[in-house]
């Protein structure tokens, strides 16, 4: 059976809703019984990238190396779903590049609406200028031009983006039944 990879991009400010939604795709992706990995941003900082700061280069570093475990993945027919705040446009792109098979997902909420959120106290840190170059306080943010999903999760439900995001993995083709080889 030959399954076809794709990497699944969630980006977004902190607090926007990206790891919520990529833990409810996962369940619902492997339920249907596809190949997956989740690499969250968060997780990948203590492991893979461990040592690298935030400033622009470490992010871009960081960015790439998530997007080399991607390649390998999707080209071997996983379903990848990547949480990550990626803030840069240009370092999404070069990894959109690399991998190929790539969906991005702008997951969307106003700033102000991701403060309220924030059940970790980060931005209230930044404010107070406990953490310096917090993307979306003192470093940019910077949306997708063209995403191919925008989950605007101030908005709509958590099934409602899941479905979005669902939806288009199958217009696409990523998640039609296996063929055999």
């Amino acid at each position: 059976m030959k399954q076809r990879g794709v990497t699944v991009w969630l980006t977004g400010l902190s607090g926007a809703g990206k790891t919520t939604i990529t833990q409810a795709l996962e369940k619902k992706i492997l339920d249907a019984g596809y190949p997956l990995e989740v690499l969250d941003g968060d997780i990948v900082r203590t492991n893979l990238t461990k040592g690298l700061g935030f400033s622009k280069e470490d992010r871009d570093e960081n960015i790439r190396r998530i997007g080399f475990v991607c390649r390998l993945l999707t080209r071997h027919g996983v379903i990848v779903l990547v949480s990550a705040i990626s803030p840069y446009r240009d370092i999404r792109e070069e990894v959109r590049g690399k991998i190929g098979d790539f969906v991005e997902v702008f997951v969307n909420a106003p700033l102000a609406v991701c403060e309220d959120r924030d059940v970790k106290g980060l931005y209230k840190r930044a404010r107070a200028g406990e953490i310096k170059s917090f993307t979306g306080i003192d470093d940019p943010y910077e949306a997708p031009l063209n995403p191919e999903v925008e989950c605007r999760t101030d908005l709509e439900t958590l099934e409602e983006s899941v479905n979005k995001v669902w939806q288009k993995l199958e217009e696409m083709g990523y998640l039609a039944k296996p063929v055999a080889v």
